[in-house]
């Protein structure tokens, strides 16, 4: 397997299927973990990130984590390779940025259902990737995974912390719940802010389509924990599998029932504008791209158009991005040449002229 393999289709958590799909786009767990006997990275000298890097690449590719797992060095990898992997929600921004001076790494699985950072800010983070509302298998699949290499890697652990992270938040399980989801209704009647609030009354963290520090492209939101000290790893699950995340849902269908009662021509016109721009429209931006691919998905989700599948709308918000894009290509544009090339590959997908 290769990057070039990656790069083909939509991965896992874009697949556009499992349980509130119309909503939840994907579900996340992240493990976060560190070598005991090893500073922090950001404390570590290149020889122990080095000693780091090749004692958890051991572990991970000769223990059966995936029939097929793909191990890639993003010191030795290009710029446009990092972007893809970002893209993908494969690695962080932070992975992918800082190369030069620290050994990283990434361990993807072919099928993409997890990926395993290494010397990002811990050592070791893990995660897994689902498609739509499956936070609990999810986790069951990273809690083997985490034993898995528990069993032969030595974690740094207090009995009285829990385990021990760079970031005094993770300081505790480790864990990180994370759901994507789509909410263009709430952003159309002005209640977003509303859900923004309430989430942090909870202390949950409302991000960006690329997290931390990213805005919300395409009415995509990630709603995740911030601390993970005082509560299992299962209470933090069940916590957003029967509270936080079915509220969100709710709120969001109601917020779509008030646009079909209320403002049903205008919603009507908002969405077929947005068809239209995509299957017509010779320049595009990235920006501009996604935010018609959120209204075309709310005008199938409300029955309004029918004229494009969802998993066709998942590949194209990938393929839009600037690295999916020269991957598509085969080539290297500056950005004019990918704002032309994007609105070809809209039209060439949804069937424009």
């Amino acid at each position: 397997m290769t990057l070039r393999d990656i790069s083909r289709g939509a991965g896992e958590w874009l697949r556009g299927s499992g349980p509130h799909s119309d909503v939840v786009i994907s579900s996340r767990v992240r493990f976060a973990r560190n070598l005991a006997g090893f500073p922090f990275v950001n404390r570590a000298n290149r020889r122990q990130r080095y000693e780091v890097l090749e004692s958890c690449r051991s572990q991970i590719m000769t223990n059966r984590l995936a029939d097929n797992t793909l191990w890639v060095q993003l010191a030795d990898s290009p710029a446009i390779d990092r972007q893809l992997l970002v893209e993908r929600h494969l690695i962080s921004r932070d992975l992918a940025r800082r190369t030069a001076d620290i050994p990283r790494a990434v361990a993807i699985a072919a099928d993409e259902t997890f990926a395993i950072m290494v010397n990002e800010e811990d050592h070791l983070r893990i995660q897994v990737l689902r498609s739509g509302m499956q936070l609990g298998d999810a986790y069951s699949q990273i809690n083997r995974i985490d034993d898995i290499l528990e069993e032969k890697l030595d974690f740094a652990f207090s009995k009285r912390f829990g385990y021990l992270t760079a970031c005094p938040t993770n300081v505790g399980t480790g864990v990180r719940v994370s759901v994507m989801m789509h909410l263009p209704a709430l952003k159309l009647t002005g209640e977003i802010d509303k859900v923004k609030r309430a989430a942090r009354d909870m202390h949950l963290a409302v991000r960006g389509l690329f997290g931390e520090g990213s805005e919300a492209l395409g009415d995509l939101y990630q709603i995740s924990n911030q601390t993970t000290l005082g509560k299992t790893e299962k209470e933090t699950l069940a916590d957003f599998e029967a509270a936080v995340i079915p509220q969100i849902i709710a709120y969001e269908h109601q917020a779509r029932q008030a646009l079909l009662r209320q403002r049903e021509k205008q919603l009507d016109d908002r969405v077929w504008r947005a068809w239209a721009l995509l299957n017509n429209a010779r320049v595009l931006g990235t920006d501009e791209a996604l935010q018609l691919l959120s209204h075309v998905r709310l005008g199938i989700h409300t029955s309004r158009l029918d004229r494009v599948d969802i998993r066709t709308l998942n590949e194209l918000l990938l393929l839009c991005q600037p690295a999916h894009l020269q991957k598509v290509t085969g080539q290297e544009m500056t950005p004019a040449a990918r704002r032309i090339a994007r609105a070809d590959l809209m039209r060439q997908r949804l069937g424009g002229r």
